[in-house]
């Protein structure tokens, strides 16, 4: 199965999936990994492992964003899209044109502390400020809402007394790079079977 990851910073959930493709874990090609930013490490980690990169710098693009985006996903005719990271909500044409094959990973316990403005350390912030006992990772389908989509899988993560929204970061990140491997996994194998909100897994495994 050839895939596209699309990631905005780091790339560590990135290098999950690449780890795990070279491990035999997950059966499938990254065909390219996207940017929309020119400084995201993500670009490199995908050139050193020989994954062609691709920067369609959102601020400079604008108003062709999405169009320029549109048309790169469909010159790579990609089997699925992974959103690894990926800050930028797409638009309801690329959602519509990759239906069911674009999975997004979100830091928190969707429908918790999700939607617009919730992204990056804004979620752990919000978790930390909030004083919830638990949270975790949502891997999910990408539908027209902001992190709406069927959910595939969710791990939980406890949160201790001497939690700050740092550690609580890195403990979600430790998970995320177990969970997202796994859901790719499923997704690539084919196991996923969508039912209105709810995701069938047909052939579970432990993580």
């Amino acid at each position: 199965m050839r895939l596209v990851v699309m990631a905005s910073g780091n790339g560590t959930d990135l290098q999950s999936i690449i780890d795990a493709i070279e491990a035999g874990y997950i059966k499938a090609q990254i065909i390219g990994v996207v940017s929309d930013k020119k400084e995201a490490y993500a670009l490199e980690r995908a050139k050193k492992h020989g994954i062609p990169a691709y920067c369609l710098p959102k601020k400079e693009l604008k108003e062709n964003f999405f169009k320029e985006l549109l048309s790169l996903l469909e010159s790579l005719n990609p089997d699925g899209i992974i959103l690894a990271g990926f800050l930028t909500i797409l638009s309801e044409e690329i959602v519509e044109r990759f239906p069911n094959k674009i999975i997004n990973i979100h830091p928190s316990l969707i429908p918790a502390f999700c939607g617009k403005g919730f992204y990056g350390m804004r979620v752990h912030q919000a978790v930390y400020d909030y004083g919830v006992k638990y949270t975790g990772c949502t891997v999910h389908f990408v539908d027209k809402g902001t992190d709406t989509g069927p959910i595939i899988l969710q791990e939980v993560v406890k949160i201790e007394e001497h939690d700050t929204p740092e550690s609580i970061a890195k403990k979600v990140l430790e998970v995320e790079h177990k969970v997202l491997p796994y859901a790719v996994k499923l997704f690539v194998e084919g196991k996923l079977k969508v039912e209105g909100r709810r995701v069938k897994i047909l052939d579970k495994e432990d993580l």
